[in-house]
C-alpha cells in the first residue's frame, strides 16, 4: 500500500514555546515530534536564557 502524500495543509502543528508562532511537523523530528518545543534553534536558545535567567545562580 502507498503511504499518504502529506502537504503543508494536513502536516501536524505546534506554538513554538519561545516565539509563541506556529510551526509545522519536519521529517527530522519524526522520531522525537512529541519533545520538540521550538521551531529553531534561535528560539531554542532564547528559551534556555529565559529559563537560566529566571533561576538563582
Amino acid at each position: 500500500m502507498k503511504e499518504p502524500r502529506y502537504t503543508k495543509s494536513n502536516l501536524p502543528q505546534k506554538i513554538c514555546a519561545a516565539c509563541g508562532r506556529p510551526f509545522a511537523w519536519r521529517k527530522k523530528w519524526a522520531r522525537d515530534w512529541d519533545d520538540v518545543k521550538t521551531c529553531s534553534e534561535r528560539c531554542k536558545g532564547e528559551l534556555r536564557r529565559k529559563t537560566s535567567a529566571g533561576s538563582p545562580a
